[in-house]
């Protein structure tokens, strides 16, 4: 459970830290922001993802002693992973601009 939310959490940072420098240093909007951090960083994330997923791979087709406790758990890490990494690329970019409209939402009513 930590391997998969650490992988998941450096994923959207990625992403997120990645818009908010091409918003202040290059003056794009949110919307292209986060959408060229998305096609920019989707192969390190991605290859993250399968170097995680290799690593998993003997947990599920080792043989042995004990193997009916670390199959699950290697079957269980790799299918984390994956759903981990789709949830990553469709929910971070929909929050950083629920979050972006939310601000500017703010701001347009304190002033």
């Amino acid at each position: 459970m930590l391997l998969l939310t650490g992988i998941s959490l450096k994923n959207a940072i990625l992403l997120v830290d990645f818009a908010i420098h091409a918003e202040r240093e290059r003056g794009m909007t949110p919307q292209d922001a986060i959408r060229e951090a998305c096609l920019l960083r989707l192969r390190a994330i991605v290859m993250t993802t399968c170097a995680a997923a290799f690593g998993a791979l003997p947990l599920v087709l080792m043989g042995g002693y004990g193997m009916e406790l670390r199959q699950p758990l290697g079957i269980a890490l790799i299918g984390g992973l994956l759903v981990s990494q789709a949830q990553t690329m469709f929910t971070t970019p929909a929050l950083y601009l629920l979050v972006g409209r939310c601000a500017q939402w703010g701001k347009d009513r304190s002033v």
